[in-house]
Parts: structure tokens; sequence; C-alpha cells
């Protein structure tokens, strides 16, 4: 079977470890199909560890990397709306730029999209780890029909977006990635929806996702519940979701944002993750 090729989006900024970036970097080397490019999109400056990461990569493999330097920090919706017109083929592959691909995750995809020619976009589950990829913590499973993944998007993230793959068209006939903070990729998956895109997700883990502390800080206190009744407010003008999955949904999320972190920790545990 003649070997399909794609791309891999990442977007990089300032805040980003080096170290996590050359662990993602070395799990691309290391798949069974390996992309045919990797697109970096440089999201504003960044750090100068960073930089001799990139450097080491480009003098290695000159004709596998293309960078993107934006001059400022415009956000991740605008850094991958920049990546995904700069890919150069029809499929593309998300990947976080601090997450670890398993070595398989390609070729498994690929199969998805060569048995089904009208399939636009295929993810799977994860498995979260914090520090080590040897310290895996929780696994994340997502839908696996169009219609699960319809429905479930309307209250939370029917794809974990650093294991999508999909098509270049079905994205930009969808608009292309937004300013969305919070909820750039789910506004996206929503406009797929809506303009036609066939969905799927693969029963399986195909990345590793880093998570611990540093995410769950992320994921709490005012400013951070002020961008999420932003972005669901912006899923409400869509029509896709009612006022009430609305309403409910920033409700929830309210409780979970102001909860002191380690009680924070305890709900993610017990009842948005599956322990392993």
């Amino acid at each position: 079977m003649e070997q399909m090729k794609f791309s891999v989006l990442m977007s990089l900024y300032i805040k980003e470890r080096a170290k996590y970036f050359d662990e993602c970097m070395k799990s691309l080397l290391c798949q069974t199909v390996k992309p045919t490019e990797v697109v970096i999109v440089l999201d504003g400056p960044v750090s100068d560890s960073l930089r001799a990461i990139i450097k080491q990569y480009q003098e290695s493999y000159p004709e596998w990397i293309k960078i993107i330097a934006l001059k400022k920090n415009k956000g991740l919706g605008i850094a991958l709306a920049e990546g995904v017109r700069q890919c150069s083929y029809e499929l593309i592959a998300r990947m976080d730029t601090d997450d670890v691909a398993r070595k398989d995750r390609f070729e498994k995809q690929l199969k998805e999209f060569k048995k089904d020619p009208c399939l636009d976009i295929c993810g799977s589950h994860i498995i979260e780890f914090d520090g080590s990829v040897n310290n895996m913590r929780f696994k994340r499973k997502v839908p696996i029909t169009h219609r699960g993944i319809a429905e479930y998007q309307k209250q939370r993230s029917a794809f974990n977006h650093m294991t999508v793959m999909y098509k270049k068209s079905a994205v930009l006939k969808a608009g292309n990635y937004q300013h969305a903070p919070l909820m750039e990729d789910d506004l996206m998956w929503i406009h797929m929806l809506q303009t036609g895109a066939k969905c799927r997700n693969i029963d399986d883990y195909l990345v590793y996702a880093r998570a611990g502390d540093e995410m769950l800080g992320r994921r709490g206190g005012y400013a951070y519940l002020k961008k999420y009744k932003d972005g669901r407010k912006q899923i409400l003008d869509t029509g896709y979701i009612s006022y009430w999955d609305y309403l409910k949904t920033v409700f929830i999320q309210s409780i979970v944002a102001l909860l002191p972190r380690k009680l924070r920790r305890m709900v993610f545990a017990k009842l948005l993750r599956y322990g392993l």
C-alpha cells in the first residue's frame, strides 16, 4: 500500500518547555509511518532553549521541518489557522508540543482514511501522564461513532484535540480555526459538523497527554472561568447548542473552576477521567 502523505501541525509559544518539546519531536521520529512534513507555528517570540531545539531538528531534517514564525503572540486559534494554510498536504495531524505520540498513531489513523475516503476527521482516546510517560495517571475516553460525537459535542469536547487527523479541505470548508480562547478546537469541531464533516474516533489510546498540577492550575480561577464563559458563548452563537446546554455547562464549570486545587484534582480524577 502506497504511503499517504501528510503534515503534522503544532503551535509553539514561549512558555513551552524545551525538554517536553524535544520528547514530542522524538516521538514523531519513532513513528512506524513518519510524517511527510512537520509544520511548527511559532506563536510570537520563543525562548533561546526552544530555538536551540528547533535549530537542531532543522539542521538534522532540513526538508522535514517547516517553521512559520509570527512576530507577535496571536493566540492558538490564529496560529493554527495560519498553520493549516501552510500545510502542504490534504491530511493534517494535530499534535501538542508537550505530548507524546504512540509509535503506531499515524499508521492507525492513515488506515482509517484509506478505508473510508469520506472520512474527514479521526481522533482517539488519550492516556494522561504526569512528568514522565511511565507515570500514567488517567485516561480520557471519547465517543467512537459520528452520531455519538455529534451529541457529546454539545456538552464537552468529543475529540481529544492532540489526537486528531483531518482533511485540510474540510477544515477550510468549515472556516478554519478562529480566535476563541479555550474553545479553539471545540469551535472548529462544531463548524466541521455543521458543514457536513464525517467524524470518527478510534477505540484506542494513540497519544500520551501531559497532565498534572500545571494543567489543573490552568483550569481554575476567575480568569479561566471568564474565558470559558466567553468561549461557550461563541459556541452558543453557532446555533449548535441550546441555551440550556450553555447554562448547564457554565454552571458546572463555575463550580469546578472555583474549587481549591486539591478538590479540583479529586473532581478530575473521580468524575471527568478514568483511573488506570
